[in-house]
């Protein structure tokens, strides 16, 4: 009889650690999927009470509270663009007040409404005596917003020598007031927003371009209201309803053809501009229906 020769312990014992080791890591890679799955869900399911103010329920809306979602709890600067009134500042606001810095200052900051001589002190502030009209020390709007959130609307209006000032905030994260040498320490993050094309401005020379890149960490674009679908008939509704109530109106609804008539108008992206439209065409409607006639002429 034949005797078969029995394998060495040490053999069997290295097969079974390498089939453990196997295992291991098949269980390892499957947890890592299943994990990354879980994260790219949490990315999909969008909770909207976080986000009420920011209505509409089309594919590019969806995708801006998807990046909202994605970037608010991070501190990286975020750049919004978009046409005049397709609610830029509603972003920074759903950015700020869903990170942890909700408890701090939103401080707002629109660039183009400041005239020129004064941005600098509204910015960084001054000490008492730094110009003619400086009677008081004032406190800057960086800090102001210290531990909060800064929110530099229409940026693209600011000149070259103001942006070099800015950079150089972003950069060191400190500010000095105008008149003082001391510099303070700053903990706030920077939320900018504009209308126009930064990039062109960049290369018309208008704008600098260290600090396009620097604002541009994490971009979000908004889009116009004739991409938005059926989101123009949603916002119609509800600012009918708002303004019913404020005026004690009844109840006053749209007509189809007025649905149709919103549907077919090429909006430009002025969400304000609806919400004049809807107003004006609730005061001109007969019988608590809006006919197509009453939008044209709040339309004009």
């Amino acid at each position: 009889m034949r005797h078969t020769e029995r394998e060495p312990d040490y053999i069997i014992k290295n097969d079974n650690a390498l089939i453990n080791l196997e295992n291991s890591v098949k269980s390892l890679c499957k947890h890592v999927m299943l994990r990354q799955e879980n994260e790219h869900l949490k990315d999909l399911v969008i909770d909207r009470n976080k986000y009420e103010t920011i209505l509409g329920n089309s594919t590019p809306v969806m995708k801006v509270l998807r990046l909202i979602q994605k970037v608010e709890k991070s501190n990286i600067m975020v750049l919004v663009t978009g046409q005049s009134g397709t609610g830029k500042e509603l972003v920074a606001k759903s950015i700020h007040y869903n990170s942890p810095r909700a408890r701090k200052p939103f401080v707002t900051v629109n660039m183009g409404a400041i005239p020129e001589d004064l941005i600098e002190s509204e910015l960084f502030g001054h000490e008492k005596g730094a110009f003619t009209d400086a009677r008081d020390r004032r406190i800057g709007k960086f800090e102001e917003a210290n531990e909060g959130t800064i929110f530099l609307d229409e940026i693209g209006e600011m000149d070259l020598m103001l942006q070099t000032k800015l950079l150089r905030v972003l950069q060191e994260k400190e500010v000095t007031r105008i008149g003082s040498n001391k510099s303070i320490k700053l903990d706030v993050r920077v939320i900018a927003a504009t209308n126009k094309n930064l990039a062109q401005e960049v290369k018309e020379g208008k704008f600098r371009e260290d600090l396009f890149y620097r604002l541009q960490g994490f971009l979000i674009h908004l889009p116009p209201l004739f991409e938005r679908g059926d989101d123009v008939v949603l916002l119609s509704k509800s600012f009918l309803t708002d303004f019913c109530k404020e005026n004690r109106m009844g109840n006053i609804t749209l007509s189809k053809e007025a649905v149709k008539f919103l549907m077919d108008y090429k909006w430009p992206g002025n969400v304000r501009e609806l919400k004049a439209v809807i107003e004006r065409a609730a005061i001109m409607s007969e019988n608590l229906t809006i006919q197509p006639e009453d939008l044209i002429f709040a339309n004009g």
